[in-house]
């Protein structure tokens, strides 16, 4: 509605400005050159002449509004980059200038034939030694930072000063992306793109019963991000319509946006790595957090199925390693005190290799 408004304010001026430009300058022109018209130029030119700018106006207005949007969101991703204090002071200083150097124009500017091109010039030089002068001697203005710390907003601040998160379609869906917010180690914006909720839209109306199972859990996981979590999730409707895929789009996104891309896609890391632009990898956070293992060490292991070996056991630790016990085959179904031999840490994960403890040889030969 108001974009509408908006629209024919803009192009009645418009039509205004045309009927006014053809009415002063058009029919002198035709006049001048002797140009012989059926009926008079100055009754119907310039009104023609307005209702051509204001229908050319009127179409390219969809176009110029969404490109001011896409301006405006780029510059305001990049001032909450800027610290609260470098702002007031780069404003008190180009203040400052500005005022000496409309002190200082008004003798220069009686200088002749350059005395307001040197006014100019002086003004600017000056506001930007202001701006220069007052970031450069931030440190001496401390009491301004002690100002800013007493505001109740500082911590969103501070948290707008870390780089954005940039979630992509897979680690919505995983989920694991909102405990960890939960834990408080994720700091910054969360950001969600357009794109990327389309997306999660196309996949929960999809006719296969799994991807709609998955695309609704991923609308879930945003919609509790959001109330529960306490952490500020940005939902941004920049789109660029000449990237088709979406893995491409998130790349571009995240460079516009100085931010770090959240995923569990191995594709899109490594995409990611070969552009330049950072990567939190959710997989990576998950086997980094692991309890370390170390050889010679005891532990409890179920043993649930046959391993690839014959003879080997398969038993799993609460957060899905693997230990492969050798000899474990027979002790099927039971728990087993078990003596790490060795760590593997592989692409997939980390695998532990153990066999059944000395205490056991009476059952082990039984077993046989």
């Amino acid at each position: 509605m108001l974009k509408g408004f908006v629209r024919l304010i803009i192009t009645i001026i418009s039509f205004v400005g045309g009927y006014q430009l053809f009415d002063g300058a058009v029919p002198s022109f035709i006049l001048a050159a002797g140009f012989q018209l059926p009926v008079p130029a100055d009754t119907w030119f310039p009104i023609l002449g307005g209702i051509v700018l204001g229908l050319i106006i009127f179409f390219i207005t969809p176009f110029i509004f969404r490109h001011l949007a896409r301006l405006a969101s780029w510059t305001d991703n990049k001032m909450k980059l800027i610290p609260t204090q470098d702002i007031v002071l780069g404003v008190a200083g180009l203040l400052i200038a500005l005022i000496i150097g409309l002190l200082l124009s008004i003798p220069l500017s009686r200088i002749p034939w350059v005395g307001p091109y040197l006014s100019l010039t002086v003004t600017l030089i000056l506001a930007y030694l202001g701006v220069t002068f007052f970031l450069n001697r931030k440190d001496d203005f401390s009491f301004i930072t002690i100002l800013l710390a007493k505001r109740p907003g500082n911590l969103e601040e501070k948290r707008r000063l870390s780089p954005a998160k940039v979630l992509d379609t897979s680690v919505i869906i995983d989920g694991r992306i909102m405990d960890i917010c939960k834990t408080g180690f994720v700091e910054g914006r969360i950001v969600v793109s357009g794109f990327v909720l389309e997306e999660l839209r196309h996949i929960a109306d999809s006719p296969d019963l799994l991807k709609r199972n998955r695309g609704r859990r991923g609308l879930d996981i945003l919609n509790k991000m959001q109330k529960e979590t306490g952490i500020e999730v940005q939902i941004i409707n920049t789109d660029y319509e000449d990237i088709a895929e979406v893995d491409s789009k998130l790349v571009k996104l995240a460079q516009e946006l100085g931010g770090v891309i959240v995923t569990n896609d191995y594709n899109l890391n490594k995409v990611c790595e070969l552009q330049g632009v950072p990567v939190l990898n959710i997989n990576e956070l998950a086997n980094a957090v692991k309890p370390v293992v170390l050889p010679g060490e005891e532990m409890q292991a179920y043993i649930v199925k046959d391993g690839k070996e014959a003879g080997q056991g398969v038993a799993y630790l609460d957060d899905g390693t693997m230990i492969v016990v050798e000899g474990g085959k027979r002790f099927m179904g039971e728990n087993l005190e078990v003596l790490v031999t060795s760590v593997l840490q592989t692409a997939a994960g980390r695998m532990i290799f153990a066999k059944p403890k000395a205490s056991y040889p009476e059952k082990i030969s039984m077993k046989q």
